[in-house]
């Protein structure tokens, strides 16, 4: 039988007795570049290379803030993080705006979540089931005591800028527990339970990981998995010394390798938990009939321009992971090159299960890309971090990033004791893809410098909360000055 004037999307829904259930991971903190599916020969991810293997990668998907919170509440929603109202860590997503697990559960799927979210507010509006850290804390308050065996250091207190950089990011290479102790097996179990019951609605299941988040916590059971001795530690150009955040310029090279080799083992654990979920959709017979994401909520800087964080522009802090499966429209092996951005995940979701998307999404939909029908997707993609006053949009072949200079960090990221200033740099990609030589003052890029500049006022003015606490003037960077200041700032 023939559909004659329907589209393939059209078709699809016209031969399926309900939606399809949607099953969306999410790693916080993950670097794509540690994963054999993005290109890494000593990285242990079996499990995302297969789902890679078996969907769609998206090679140049990137977050709209290199912040957990802000990040999450923007693809969650589909809208950027100035509109949402939430470009802080501790702000709660306001009431009025709606996540995915919202709109899907309006449209009468049953929703859960299991691990991290970033909310900061009660889940039940959104799930009709969440098991969280309170959760978990009760589960270990169930299990019987386990003695740690003897010569077998474990991980203290996470005290991030209490203690030396090297001690709150596991240089060590130190476990945190048992495997049955771990938040994110918990959460894994709870889920794969969740997926093995019998239910009449079409589902969405969230399922978030603490890790690969510092102190890149692993079972014991994942001890010495990886000798850090064996990896090396990108070398830090003379152009990023001055811009090294203070707290990491003591962090010796034997440091550094044993940082890398905690994230890789982090890493390691994070994809066999990825593995638990594929397993149970394989042995409930619910492949077919469900739609999986992966994502990371940001990238991470793994010792390059000398940094172990994710607090700036650079693309290893700002480009993230992102694989799709869905057998009934995604062929298997493809790789997408064409730039996202992690809000249009929602709306991506909505089409492809059938749902109109509200006309207040910012994100814009991945079928065609996914369908094949089309390679290219954004002429640029633009990431904010509102706790340096700071943004950048990106082209096929240039990056702008451009910091107002007016805000002291919060963060524990300064890089000196004084003001920074405002600051504009670009590079080009294709020929300096390690973003190590400032082009910006080069006159033949002023013409890219204005347009690049232009193209963030654009966004900002049009991405507005609040479009009338922007300043009255023709001055670009006058309007940055002001704009790119934590919305939460400019409100109180």
């Amino acid at each position: 039988m023939g559909w004659p004037g329907l589209s393939t999307i059209e078709r699809f829904f016209a031969s399926r007795k309900k939606p399809p259930n949607v099953v969306w991971i999410c790693a916080d903190d993950y670097a794509p570049a540690v994963s054999g599916t993005y290109g890494s020969p000593v990285a242990s991810t079996p499990n995302l290379d297969r789902l890679a293997a078996d969907g769609i990668r998206f090679d140049r998907a990137y977050c709209a803030c290199p912040l957990s919170t802000p990040s999450r509440m923007a693809f969650l929603t589909g809208r950027y993080p100035r509109s949402v109202g939430v470009t802080l860590t501790p702000t709660p997503l306001p009431f009025e705006e709606w996540t995915i697990g919202r709109l899907l559960r309006e449209a009468g799927y049953e929703t859960a979540a299991f691990g991290k979210t970033h909310y900061y507010d009660p889940l039940s509006r959104e799930f009709d089931k969440s098991v969280d850290m309170r959760a978990h804390r009760d589960y270990l308050a169930s299990l019987p005591p386990r003695r740690i065996p003897d010569g077998v250091d474990i991980l203290g207190p996470w005290r991030p800028f209490g203690d030396p950089a090297s001690v709150w990011l596991n240089s060590d290479c130190l476990p945190y527990g048992y495997d049955t102790e771990m938040p994110d097996t918990f959460f894994v179990d709870n889920a794969v339970q969740y997926l093995s019951e019998k239910r009449s609605k079409p589902f969405f299941l969230w399922v978030g990981f603490f890790v690969t988040h510092s102190p890149f916590r692993f079972p014991i059971e994942f001890e010495g998995r990886f000798d850090s001795n064996e990896f090396a530690v990108p070398n830090v150009h003379f152009n990023d010394k001055p811009n090294i955040p203070l707290v990491f310029r003591d962090l010796t090279k034997r440091e550094k390798q044993g940082i890398i080799a905690a994230y890789h083992t982090s890493v390691a654990y994070m994809d066999r938990n990825v593995g638990s979920i594929l397993k149970a959709l394989e042995s409930t017979g619910l492949v077919q009939d469900t739609l999986v994401i992966f994502n990371s909520d940001h990238g991470y800087l793994l010792g390059e321009h000398g940094r172990f964080e994710k607090h700036c522009c650079y693309e290893e802090a700002v480009r993230s992971a992102l694989v799709m499966r869905f057998p009934e429209l995604i062929a298997p092996g493809r790789c997408a090159s064409g730039l996202v951005e992690l809000i249009d995940i929602v709306p991506t979701i909505l089409e492809v299960c059938g749902i109109k998307i509200p006309s207040n999404i910012q994100g814009r939909s991945l079928v065609r890309l996914i369908k094949g029908k089309a390679t290219d997707h954004r002429v640029h993609v633009i990431s904010e971090y509102a706790d340096n006053a700071e943004a950048m949009v990106r082209t096929d072949c240039w990056k702008l990033i451009h910091s107002a200079g007016n805000r002291w960090r919060r963060d524990g990221y300064a890089t000196s004791s004084v003001p920074p200033g405002p600051s504009t740099r670009l590079y080009h990609l294709t020929e300096d893809p390690s973003e190590l030589h400032d082009v910006s003052n080069l006159a033949e890029n002023r013409e890219v410098v204005d347009r690049l500049i232009n193209v963030l006022v654009r966004h900002v003015k049009l991405t507005a909360r609040n479009p009338d606490m922007l300043p009255n003037t023709d001055d670009p960077l006058e309007i940055l000055e002001q704009a790119l200041l934590p919305v939460e700032a400019r409100n109180h």
